[in-house]
């Protein structure tokens, strides 16, 4: 997935986007390694306790990853555990006049990569 999310940031970078991550591990340390190691660029925020914590009690996120797609106004579009999320991505962009065209080809050689070279990227 982050592969995925770090080519929509490259991507959309001139574009009115964002991601906000939030993650459910428990240990700090952890996560900021891991932030670290796989290059997350995008703001994330732990939450608490958890699966069982604040964000994603009153987000009611029933499982890991939850992906939720909020328009300009803030309204919820798309929420989720998959599904066509460069459709609904494209789609709120061009409502506000940005035509975008997603490519993803270097996703796969990514993950390639990090599997033969035992980096995790």
């Amino acid at each position: 997935m982050y592969p995925h999310e770090r080519s929509l940031v490259k991507q959309l970078a001139d574009k009115p986007f964002a991601i906000v991550g939030v993650n459910s591990d428990r240990d700090l340390d952890v996560l900021k390694e891991v932030v670290k190691k796989k290059n997350l660029t995008w703001r994330s925020f732990q939450n608490e306790k958890g699966v069982d914590g604040k964000i994603s009690e009153m987000w009611a996120i029933q499982g890991w990853p939850t992906i939720f797609i909020l328009d300009e106004k803030g309204t919820i579009r798309f929420k989720g555990h998959g599904g066509d999320i460069d459709g609904v991505i494209t789609k709120l962009l061009g409502e506000m006049g940005h035509e975008v065209k997603l490519v993803h080809d270097d996703e796969k050689n990514e993950d390639n990569k990090a599997e033969s070279d035992g980096s995790g990227e």
